[in-house]
């Protein structure tokens, strides 16, 4: 499978449209920073690694559009805020942000970004294989693993985390299949989780969210590995909506229950999950399908995009550095002051 899905082209961000998979492989042109946040806004790039590197390549874009350096930071400011709960987002902002220097000509400053945005990308693809290298050795021959959502390539630099994890495990020989969450309202597994892995050819079966109970219940999987979009000091993990209840049946059914993410998504500066901002999106992701109502006239739906996993039900997270286990607090405090293992 190619990690093309995201590509600067001259002065143009090329994106492949994640909204249209797997019906049709069209690609999204972004020129300027008002396209990207459209296109982070209405998914077309999704997934908190995914986000960041386009991110970063946003703020080339910006520094290419901006007329001055009031404007620059007004379009950085813009972009660093298209979504709230993806740390990744804001991550690369800040990141590229610390590069300019004010004073610096706008022209020099896009080449700055430029170089950086490129690092960025290429230390996210080798992040996403290093956590499959790590992940894959918890992963026995004959497993099936159950993930929700979308954390493949699509969803990162390339490679992806949680199916980074699952890819690894098959390149390494490993007979193992997947089942995956459709994760509703958008369906990012029954439509792009299931389609990478039907390119990797790895066998996957797709399974009703309110399943879930059931497939764990009769021992149709031995281990669960999801993305993350923003990791809380302590190991609270916010994830796609319903996350946590898999979470839950998981610890209930004696299931391993594993993140896979880089280091970037861990957000230290926040002590514990309830303070990971929650994104809440239009009523008509869930009462309309393919534009068309299936919910009565009126009625308005609650469409949170992400809930949060406490750490107490997650069995390990799998980073580019190793597999952090509990307490959390305290190893992911020595991950990021260098002293692991």
């Amino acid at each position: 499978m190619k990690d093309d899905h995201i590509v600067f082209r001259g002065e143009v961000l090329d994106l492949l449209d994640q909204r249209l998979l797997p019906l049709e492989a069209k690609r999204l042109p972004c020129d300027n920073v008002e396209s990207l946040i459209k296109a982070i806004k209405s998914m077309a790039v999704r997934g908190a690694p995914a986000i960041g590197v386009a991110a970063a390549y946003g703020c080339v874009l910006a520094a290419r559009e901006a007329k001055d350096e009031a404007d620059l930071e007004r379009l950085l400011h813009d972009l660093e805020n298209a979504r709230p709960t993806a740390v990744n987002l804001s991550w690369a902002v800040r990141k590229m942000r610390a590069l300019w220097q004010p004073g610096t000509p706008l022209e020099e400053a896009a080449q700055i970004f430029m170089a950086e945005a490129i690092a960025i990308h290429q230390a996210d693809i080798e992040a996403c294989r290093a956590i499959g290298r790590y992940g894959a050795e918890l992963i026995d021959d004959g497993d099936c693993v159950l993930t929700h959502c979308n954390a493949g390539a699509l969803a990162t630099g390339g490679y992806g985390t949680a199916l980074g994890v699952i890819r690894a495990a098959w390149e390494a020989g490993k007979k193992i299949s997947v089942i995956a969450d459709e994760t509703r309202p958008l369906l990012q597994g029954a439509r792009l989780t299931a389609w990478e892995l039907r390119q990797l050819g790895i066998p996957v079966t797709i399974a009703c969210d309110n399943a879930c109970a059931l497939v764990m219940g009769r021992g149709l999987a031995q281990k669960v590995v999801t993305g993350a979009d923003r990791i809380a000091a302590n190991g609270d993990t916010a994830n796609k909506i319903g996350t946590c209840g898999v979470a839950i049946l998981a610890r209930h059914f004696d299931i391993p229950f594993y993140i896979a993410a880089p280091l970037s998504t861990i957000d230290p500066s926040l002590e514990n999950g309830s303070q990971i901002p929650i994104e809440s999106r239009q009523t008509d992701e869930v009462c309309a399908i393919n534009g068309k109502r299936v919910a009565p006239e009126g009625v308005k739906a609650l469409n949170f995009a992400f809930d949060v996993t406490p750490a107490a039900l997650i069995a390990g997270i799998i980073t580019e550095r190793g597999v952090l286990r509990p307490p959390y607090g305290e190893s992911i405090s020595r991950i990021f002051k260098g002293v692991w293992k």
